[in-house]
């Protein structure tokens, strides 16, 4: 479990095709406190340490994994949104976050609020994408509240902080990004949609 607070950027080194799988290789700046076996989430997509070389470490995606969410668009030299798993008995500063991306959106365009920025997103409609003004969703990993929500689009507003320290900043028109829509609003749409 994670909770959408960007713990730090990391560089996306090498990627890999073995058969279905991609290897990822990055390198940030708490590689040699990870260990094998251990999940972090990349943009949002939790993932598994599988090996430490020094300053780099590798993860692995499955085919499933790279279909649904833009890992697929990331090439050498990019940066990711990284975070740790939280430990059982830390604060929970976002909100709760799976790291089971549902899809991806596209980024329309950031409009300067001066000294934020609300950043506007597309996606497709389905039931279960769900999202309302002042609740929670995921972007490449970053735990933010909705500002204005349709059922095909919606905005977020972000503070400098967030605009320096992880990679929306950097996000540009057409770019695609994570989304992992809040877990009790995909529960109650669920059940909503199976009394129908």
């Amino acid at each position: 479990m994670f909770t959408g607070i960007i713990e730090s950027l990391g560089t996306l080194e090498e990627l890999k095709q073995e058969g279905t799988n991609v290897h990822l290789t990055l390198s940030c700046d708490f590689t040699e406190e990870l260990r094998i076996d251990q999940s972090l989430a990349h943009d949002g997509v939790c993932l598994t340490v599988v090996a430490l070389d020094g300053p780099r470490y590798t993860v692995t995606a499955i085919d499933e994994t790279m279909k649904r969410t833009q890992l697929g668009d990331r090439r050498p030299g990019d940066v990711l949104n990284l975070e740790r798993c939280t430990r059982v008995g830390d604060r929970l500063d976002g909100h709760i976050v799976q790291g089971h991306v549902d899809t991806t959106a596209t980024f329309e365009r950031a409009e300067p609020q001066g000294g934020s920025w609300e950043l506007h997103f597309s996606h497709p409609e389905a039931r279960e994408f769900v999202t309302v003004e002042k609740g929670s969703i995921t972007v490449n990993g970053v735990s933010l509240t909705v500002v204005r929500s349709t059922p095909t689009s919606f905005s977020v507003a972000i503070i400098p902080y967030t605009w320096e320290h992880t990679n929306l900043g950097r996000l540009q028109p057409g770019q695609r990004v994570n989304l992992e829509f809040d877990v009790v609003g995909k529960y109650v749409a669920r059940m909503l949609g199976d009394r129908r």
